[in-house]
């Protein structure tokens, strides 16, 4: 059954935050220095830690904005912040153009073919000279979840016999067309950074039941599958990877991949 707004923005604080947002925030960390920027602009900022953690950084110089995507995010984030006496300034409306010196994009969880929206967004808030960054995963994601959502479609009979998979790999963008989605979106000194990432599951149970896979990752691929469409899906995947992986966990890789340029 599908979650609620409400139920997502817990289960989006409580088990995604701090295992794969995390692994992007280290990418932001690793290759975006803000110390030049007075307005900083985070879109899609969940509940906020990563840009919490930002304001702890740069906030003696610089203001954080967060932008969060609904009400129920904007609650869990405020309350945080509040604990945490959190200068960000936290909200859901819609900025206005040129406005910031550096925006940070969260497109980890947007749709594939969002990208180059995605990317543009963030390009339409910074100012001229701004800095933007935007990441998201990238082609050769999921490969080994891919490889047996085909299987389990072919078996059942679904998705056009496992052609829906084959769509689901190459949807993913590339960084050539990330690169091009920056330059359309009037980015220079367009810079692509990757990094390959595990997550890892004891079994195929508690794969197709984290909430990463069921709640946010399985409503893009199959999303458009009926409830028993889903349900049999979810059972093949679990026969699938208990019977290759025997007593060893599954894991599935990730391309975490931060775009940054400037808007010229």
């Amino acid at each position: 059954m599908a979650k609620t707004q409400k139920e997502l923005a817990f289960l989006r604080d409580l088990y995604l935050a701090g295992d794969w947002t995390q692994r992007f925030a280290d990418l932001v960390d690793k290759h975006l220095d803000l110390s030049d920027s007075e307005n900083v602009l985070y879109i899609n900022a969940g509940t906020a830690g990563h840009a919490m953690a930002l304001e702890e950084k740069y906030g003696e110089k610089a203001t954080i904005f967060a932008s969060v995507e609904d009400d129920d995010l904007l609650a869990i984030a405020s309350e945080k912040a509040a604990a945490v006496r959190s200068g960000v300034e936290i909200s859901s409306i819609r900025f206005d153009d040129d406005a910031f010196d550096a925006v940070i994009a969260d497109a980890s969880l947007v749709a594939p073919d969002a990208a180059a929206d995605a990317i543009g967004e963030a390009a339409r808030l910074a100012r001229v000279g701004g800095d933007v960054a935007v990441f998201l995963p990238s082609a050769g994601s999921f490969g080994e979840i891919f490889s047996l959502l085909w299987e389990v479609m072919f078996e059942e009979g679904l998705g056009d016999d496992g052609a829906a998979a084959e769509s689901m790999v190459s949807g993913l963008p590339t960084v050539e067309a990330l690169e091009q989605a920056a330059r359309d979106a009037g980015l220079v000194n367009v810079r692509v950074e990757t990094v390959n990432e595990i997550f890892e599951f004891e079994n195929g149970g508690a794969f197709v039941e984290s909430p990463l896979i069921a709640d946010f990752l399985m409503p893009q691929w199959i999303g458009s599958f009926s409830d028993d469409e889903i349900e049999r899906v979810n059972q093949g995947l679990t026969r699938l990877i208990d019977e290759e992986d025997g007593m060893l966990s599954f894991r599935f890789s990730l391309k975490a991949t931060l775009l940054t340029g400037e808007k010229g």
